[in-house]
């Protein structure tokens, strides 16, 4: 057999692939991956069955359909002010997750140095390593996970070339707020350095809360690529469509490593989302749709004995458990699948030193039923 040296030699199977495959096994409540257990709307999928009807059913343009991307301006400039060029500075994408990888792609040499905020979502270490960039991570902590900009100074040298950023935040549920934006921007002016925002829960935010996107903030907007999910906005995380948003000078970038990674994404599903969006309230609904699951998850997670962190935004809520045994977060997130039927995940896996704080996250973009279930088999858990 021909032996290889692997370019990532310390990753193994995801988290999220190991927990959702035994709550499969054992008829757990599945509450660990990020995903909606209800259907998306049947008006949405009836618009993109015409679309297959219509004959939809080639190749998209590399950079996605133009009535989508042209959907994706007016959202932006909507929500955010930002004028965007859908021929120039939109391109759609097979997922959030391609898309920040084609970022990071595209711009990460041999030895560019990368921020992190850890806990983080784990495909960007992998993909920055994969480039031969360096990741440079900064550990926030539990209960506020706020970013201490002070250290980002410290981190900051003629080698860094990207800060990534992720709000609303997985798996927190923080948010950037407008404090931070100031800081973000007094320590990138002047400097040769990108950003990659993660915003795939964009229109998950709560308690009136405003989602400080680089997009609204001109300076930033023009250094930043800004990842979107419509996995997220329409409840159809299988269909793995997203999009990007670059200044020109950087989707130029993007696109050059686009077209050779997948080329182009779904033609049918991107117009029947495309018309689906001309109906403004499918996304200015979501913040009230998904508060009400968090209220009342919520709720009912406080009668567990078990603490609530705060969840300003994402559809995660975070819980501490430090104070009712001194289990690791893995053992106990185990345990809980096995003996109380509940999957969550162990936050120490977003750390790249497996930092424990004893913190699990659990999803609530399930339905009542299912989230009332999961508390009562809490409730009735010895914890």
């Amino acid at each position: 057999m021909t032996s290889i040296a692997s370019k990532l030699p310390q990753v193994g199977t995801t988290i999220f692939t190991t927990m959702s495959a035994l709550a499969a096994e054992v008829g757990a409540i599945n509450l660990s991956q990020g995903f909606p257990d209800y259907d998306c709307s049947p008006e949405l999928i009836e618009m993109v069955n015409k679309a297959m009807k219509d004959g939809h059913n080639q190749y998209a343009p590399m950079a996605g359909v133009k009535a989508l991307r042209e959907q994706i301006a007016y959202k932006t400039e909507r929500l955010h002010g930002a004028v965007y060029n859908p021929d120039t500075e939109i391109t759609v994408t097979a997922g959030g997750t391609q898309a920040i990888f084609t970022a990071i792609s595209a711009v990460i040499h041999p030895n560019d140095e990368v921020i992190i905020f850890e806990p983080a979502f784990d495909c960007y270490a992998p993909a920055i390593k994969l480039m031969g960039g360096i990741v440079k991570s900064l550990e926030l902590q539990p209960p506020d996970y706020r970013i201490a900009w002070d250290m980002v100074k410290k981190l900051v040298n003629s080698r860094t070339k990207l800060i990534i950023l992720n709000s609303p935040h997985n798996p927190t549920a923080t948010i950037l707020r407008k404090e931070d934006i100031e800081e973000l921007s007094a320590i990138v002016k002047n400097q040769n350095i990108l950003i990659l925002s993660d915003e795939v829960y964009e229109h998950l935010i709560y308690d009136g809360e405003t989602h400080h996107s680089m997009a609204r903030y001109p300076e930033l907007q023009q250094r930043s690529f800004i990842v979107a999910s419509f996995g997220k906005l329409l409840h159809a995380t299988g269909w793995k469509i997203g999009y990007c948003l670059a200044p020109a000078y950087l989707m130029q970038e993007f696109r050059k490593v686009h077209q050779f990674l997948v080329f182009s994404v779904n033609s049918a599903m991107q117009y029947g989302i495309a018309e689906y969006l001309k109906n403004e309230d499918t996304y200015l609904s979501l913040p009230a749709f998904f508060q009400q699951k968090r209220d009342h998850f919520r709720k009912g997670l406080a009668q567990t004995g078990l603490e609530l962190l705060p969840s300003y935004g994402s559809y995660f809520q975070s819980v501490k458990y430090g104070h009712l045994t001194l289990e690791s977060d893995t053992d106990f997130a185990l345990r809980l699948i096995k003996e109380a039927g509940v999957a969550c995940i162990p936050t120490s896996v977003f750390y790249t030193q497996g930092t424990d704080y004893r913190v699990l996250r659990f999803c609530f973009a399930k339905k009542q039923e299912t989230l009332d279930d999961a508390v009562n088999r809490l409730m009735e858990f010895k914890l």
